[in-house]
């Protein structure tokens, strides 16, 4: 008797486990930096100002004397924290907006639809220089520009999910069963489409941290004494001519490797889950 057996998931590459392992290094330095860095993120080493690597302080200091890797550490709270409340804003208001556009149609499509071509129109990174423009310098003002800016991302995407799941037989099976179409939108079509929203959403972890990293270099995102990987590139230039590279370089890798290693993740996802998640 030939036994039939379930397909068996693809496995994971070997580059995504070592994304995951570099993202999880990040998180973990980031989050229990009070316990794990070696000084505090603003104690200052009159005696070893621009220093470079020693038993003392393993990446060196920068231009005050503070140790690069403790800011590193303590940076990373503010540099990924900043995405996250992005990501968890623009997706859970975009899978709402999106589901409704989806699911009822007609005028709230169509209305919906060109508020999201009006937000296309300007870059996300123009968004958030308005913002500060407008309510001042820190993380809060971009991030909740941030949010608007990626929403109709999130938004387009459920919407073309939904219209999608409300033609297959499933849905038709419920609603001869007598339930209703909010009570079938979320609690069957909803649970469908998130994984490949997910993964959507974790690519754009990756562009928002680059660019609220690029605002913080600017000197318009999280300010001095603050440390954040962007602002700590920028208050690092001055020492670059006397050659104090690492403190410039230590939080620039910082950002290009929690970057690159989201990206790996959600492209990882993407392909797990077998559908096409736009750029």
């Amino acid at each position: 008797m030939r036994v039939l057996r379930a397909p068996r998931m693809p496995v994971a590459s070997t580059t995504f486990w070592i994304a995951v392992a570099v993202l999880a290094v990040l998180v973990i330095a980031a989050v229990f930096a009070p316990w794990l860095a070696p000084y505090p993120p603003d104690q200052i080493d009159y005696a070893a100002i621009n220093a470079g690597p020693s038993p003392q302080h393993w990446l060196g200091t920068d231009n005050l004397g503070r140790d690069t890797l403790s800011r590193t550490m303590w940076g990373g709270r503010t540099a990924l924290l900043g995405p996250l409340l992005v990501v968890i804003g623009s997706t859970v208001l975009g899978m709402l907006l999106g589901l409704a556009a989806g699911w009822k149609g007609g005028w709230l499509d169509s209305v919906l639809g060109r508020a999201f071509d009006v937000l296309f129109a300007f870059p996300s990174l123009l968004i958030a220089i308005i913002a500060v423009a407008l309510f001042g310098k820190g993380l809060v003002a971009p991030v909740i520009a941030m949010c608007i800016a990626y929403t109709p991302y999130v938004a387009r995407l459920t919407r073309a999910l939904v219209q999608a799941e409300r033609t297959r037989p499933y849905v038709s099976a419920y609603r001869v069963q007598g339930f209703g179409g909010p009570w079938i939108a979320l609690r069957r079509v909803m649970p469908n489409i998130t994984p490949v929203v997910g993964a959507q959403s974790t690519l754009n972890f990756g562009y928002v941290l680059a660019e609220l990293a690029g605002l913080s270099f600017l000197g318009l995102g999280v300010q001095p004494p603050t440390p954040d990987w962007g602002a700590m590139i920028n208050e690092a230039q001055a020492g670059i001519v006397s050659g104090a590279f690492l403190p410039a370089i230590v939080p620039a890798v910082a950002v290009v490797l929690a970057v690159v290693s989201v990206n790996v993740i959600g492209e990882e996802m993407s392909d797990r889950i077998g559908g096409e998640v736009p750029a």
